[in-house]
């Protein structure tokens, strides 16, 4: 357990950005506590799709396992 020292500052957490592509759609950038890009979303047509997409996100992150595929063969 991490206890929390008067006057520490801790970083930020990562967060989600909504930004406004040129064609109207609307585009998610997750980024982490130093501003570095993790994730870009592909373009949603409407904010309240991108939002569900970001709902979304956050459950299946926090579940989610980690599958290597690296040595998967490829198909033909």
């Amino acid at each position: 357990m991490q206890r929390r020292i008067s006057g520490e500052v801790r970083p930020m957490a990562g967060r989600f950005e909504i930004h406004r592509v040129s064609d109207g759609c609307y585009r998610l950038r997750l980024t982490d506590s130093n501003g570095n890009t993790v994730a870009v979303s592909p373009d949603f047509k409407h904010l309240g799709a991108l939002k569900d997409g970001i709902i979304a996100l956050r459950e299946n992150a926090a579940t989610g396992i980690v599958v290597d595929l690296r040595h998967m063969p490829q198909p033909s």
